[in-house]
């Protein structure tokens, strides 16, 4: 089957809009173009994102259903609860973004991540942008868990989370719900659901009712604190 795809004029920033991305693969919309900052954060002011392996030619993305996370509705489990009170875990926001991204791309095997080099440039430039951010765990002040995505307005497009000890990415998922909810944050897309992401809480929302939502949300700021480098409060009940 040869599917057409629209190629991205490496002298534009603009993008097809959503609706005409693929069922099949889901959400396959466009190729080409670059990383570039003003690229990427157009993309995801629009609801798309880059996915592709090494090796293969640049992949913008808008699947529906969409995964997501209600922040305000995230519930850990009493077992979840019992385990953080007595882990000695302390997590921070910002504190090692470029750890954080290396290491969401060295728990996967070279040809299962799409995390490459070129990737993980764009997002180190995104984070000294201050639009690409990380949530990090620590175990006797060593990084054992954590995860990275972008902001817009009050949405944090989640991007890959890594776990190096029992519960570690649950618990940063679980504590930056609760700091984002009260800094005004109203919605974490995770892309594509899967059964990892299903079993932690995340729900589907389609594509249209997800971009009404971003379209709304994407200029509102959070607190201007939200994501400097610094401990997140956490709720140890």
């Amino acid at each position: 089957m040869t599917i057409y795809l629209p190629e991205i004029d490496t002298d534009s920033y603009q993008f097809p809009h959503p609706s005409n991305a693929l069922e099949e693969p889901n959400g396959l919309l466009a190729m080409g173009g670059d990383l570039s900052p003003l690229r990427l954060h157009n993309a995801y002011r629009e609801g798309i994102f880059p996915w592709f392996s090494e090796g293969d030619p640049l992949l913008w993305w808008s699947p529906t259903p969409r995964g997501i996370f209600d922040p305000s509705t995230f519930r850990p489990s009493r077992s979840l609860r019992k385990f953080f009170r007595k882990s000695g875990y302390k997590i921070t926001i910002n504190k090692a973004c470029h750890d954080v991204i290396r290491h969401c791309a060295s728990c996967r095997a070279p040809e299962q991540t799409w995390i490459t080099e070129e990737m993980i440039s764009a997002y180190q430039t995104l984070h000294d942008l201050g639009f690409c951010h990380s949530v990090e765990v620590w175990a006797d002040n060593e990084l054992v868990g954590g995860f990275y995505g972008v902001e817009i307005g009050t949405i944090f497009c989640g991007e890959s989370m890594f776990s190096l000890a029992d519960n570690a990415s649950k618990i940063a998922l679980w504590q930056f719900c609760r700091y984002f909810t009260q800094q005004g944050g109203t919605l974490i897309d995770c892309q594509m659901m899967n059964p990892h992401l299903e079993s932690l809480g995340a729900e589907t929302l389609e594509r249209n009712a997800f971009l009404q939502h971003l379209y709304q949300q994407r200029d509102i700021a959070l607190a201007s604190h939200t994501y400097q480098s610094q401990p997140i409060p956490v709720a140890q009940a």
